[in-house]
């Protein structure tokens, strides 16, 4: 209960963090005449369930050192299973496959999780061709998104992936993974898609700052099958630009136009009074001052009046391409 309060140890003024059970542990001498019996009780009981290893393996980076700790050979699965429990059968259950976020992780983490997800594809387009059925291209997609340059780099230095082959796209942050049995069938791809009659989607974007959410979106849906038509740079401060796309934004074979827009967020609105699909808009975080890192766009286009116009996250192209 007396965790994070501040306690006066040699004149100093100190904050414990309940981080640690074995870092109040080194503390608790110092403690001892100022920490209340509570606070000592709980120091005592946590003697019980600390690791033998020190304090530093908790956060540490390296994942696999800490698995060589109890296992001297782990195997690729239980280094995963130390920082992932994968939804392989995502596709089948929501229509689109679990995608990596790769902001946060580190480069050891994004190397094993989409290794296995490579695998994971493998393993269903073999089970499909011996039961002579048919895989969608979408659920054959492995994405990473939010993956800076060097990351990646640190990705590539771990290996080549044992089950696929990575791809890096540098507009849009993505690691794209196209897993071995498709490299080998490229030649004839349609054997592994179950439907070859999509629609096509058109993604435009206001101004060229708002290129990395839109190509988050758009290689998103290329990656998974569906293509892909790009307006770029035709926001509303000069209209006829997106004018003079309203063949592309009208083409019947067109089902649905995602929007991204930052500063005042309109575009999405003036497309949605323009055409007969479903709008998709994506606020971005482009802007001076009062923007608020997109919430002013965000709130002009939940604000729209234009009908069928459905608004994501600030920046969130991979959100917008999924819906």
């Amino acid at each position: 209960s007396n965790f994070g309060r501040k306690i006066k140890t040699r004149g100093e003024t100190m904050l414990l963090f309940q981080h640690s059970a074995r870092q109040l542990r080194r503390v608790a001498p110092f403690l001892e005449k100022q920490c209340c019996l509570s606070c000592r009780n709980s120091l005592a009981k946590t003697s019980i369930i600390t690791p033998s290893f020190p304090p530093s393996r908790y956060f540490t980076n390296n994942t696999p050192a800490l698995l060589a700790s109890s296992n001297n050979n782990p195997t690729p699965d239980e280094i995963l299973s130390s920082f992932a429990n994968l939804d392989h059968r995502r596709a089948s259950r929501t229509g689109f496959p679990e995608a990596v976020f790769g902001q946060g992780k580190t480069p050891t983490q994004i190397h094993s999780i989409l290794d296995s997800m490579a695998k994971n594809v493998n393993e269903q387009i073999g089970d499909a061709d011996e039961n002579n059925n048919a895989v969608s291209t979408v659920s054959t997609a492995i994405i990473a998104t939010r993956v800076d340059r060097d990351i990646f780099d640190a990705v590539v230095e771990i290996g080549p992936l044992e089950h696929g082959v990575m791809e890096y796209h540098d507009t849009a942050r993505i690691i794209s993974v196209r897993a071995n049995v498709l490299m080998k069938n490229d030649t004839d791809t349609k054997k592994h898609d179950a439907n070859t009659s999509q629609q096509s989607v058109v993604v435009a974007c206001a101004g060229t700052t708002d290129l990395p959410v839109a190509e988050e979106a758009a290689l998103t849906l290329s990656l998974s099958g569906i293509p892909v038509i790009r307006i770029y740079d035709c926001g509303v401060a000069g209209l006829h630009r997106i004018i003079s796309a309203l063949p592309k934004l009208r083409h019947p074979n067109v089902g649905c136009v995602i929007v991204c827009a930052g500063m005042d967020g309109a575009l999405p609105s003036v497309v949605g009074g323009l055409v007969d699909v479903p709008v998709v808009a994506i606020p971005t975080s482009v802007g001076y001052g009062m923007s608020l890192g997109g919430v002013s766009a965000l709130l002009t286009m939940l604000n729209s009046c234009s009908p069928g116009v459905g608004v994501v996250n600030i920046d969130n192209g991979f959100g917008g391409a999924v819906w």
